[in-house]
């Protein structure tokens, strides 16, 4: 690495979510909130995790130009509406090898919002209260590879002017002391645009779902999340907010979030 690029850490981050933070509103059959955050190292990323999508796609559709995203694929929408059933199940078998076979940990932020309505912990933004929780996790992990000191990039999907603007403040807040850690954060927040076609951001896109689903059905098969839990972050488990499940007790956390 370069002195010009001596400041900046060995990892990457990209965060995706799955069900919608909505409060006034909430989908009895998917109550949850998740945000991921995936953290990558940046070699592995560009010299295996990259190439490795992007041959896929050459594998699968012959160019690289398509977007992966998991509703589409799952709900067979767009270019994954023109593929016949060997292609198809060719393609899900090789992104689940792809994720099972590469080397990133995940942060899940699991907000329950049936139970913050019920403790009366709904005056926050639900989404800015996942975002908190996982930086301050994503941290903890990033300490414990001594990286805490260097600067970290945390990709998130734009999802509008207005929304993307109170992210934005929102993150600076959070890492400007704002956390539960009373510590500055070293991220620098970036919102890109799911047509960029950023690798990172569509395995990211995979992640989310198969968590939340796995704390709605735990009796559930789910392949998905048989893959990722070894990846997940072990030093606070599966956070679950305002429920944080540890095996087959469920304790309730009924402390007010900060901020």
């Amino acid at each position: 690495m370069n002195e010009f690029a001596s400041e900046y850490g060995d990892y990457i981050i990209y965060v995706d979510e799955s069900g919608d933070h909505s409060i006034a509103s909430i989908n009895p059959r998917y109550p949850l909130f998740v945000l991921s955050f995936s953290i990558i190292r940046k070699d592995l990323y560009a010299h295996s995790i990259s190439p490795a999508l992007r041959m896929l796609k050459f594998s699968v559709f012959g160019h690289d130009m398509v977007v992966f995203h998991e509703h589409e694929i799952r709900k067979k929408l767009g270019a994954f509406n023109t593929l016949g059933k060997s292609q198809r199940e060719h393609l899900l078998e090789s992104l689940s090898n792809l994720i099972a076979g590469a080397d990133f940990t995940v942060v899940p932020i699991v907000i329950d919002k049936l139970a913050l309505k019920r403790l009366g912990l709904d005056l926050h933004h639900v989404y800015h209260l996942a975002m908190r929780l996982g930086l301050e996790r994503v941290y903890k992990f990033l300490c414990s590879k001594q990286q805490g000191n260097s600067k970290s990039h945390v990709i998130f999907e734009a999802r509008g002017r207005i929304e993307d603007l109170a992210l934005e403040v929102e993150f600076r807040r959070v890492c400007d002391c704002q956390n539960p850690l009373r510590k500055l954060l070293p991220f620098e927040i970036v919102l890109a645009d799911k047509k960029t076609n950023s690798a990172g951001l569509q395995l990211a896109d995979m992640i989310a779902r198969p968590i939340g689903l796995s704390v709605l059905r735990p009796d559930q098969p789910n392949r998905a999340f048989d893959i990722l839990r070894e990846k997940i972050y072990q030093e606070e488990e599966l956070f679950v907010y305002p429920i944080k499940a540890k095996g087959p007790e469920v304790v309730l956390e009924a402390q007010t979030p900060v901020g």
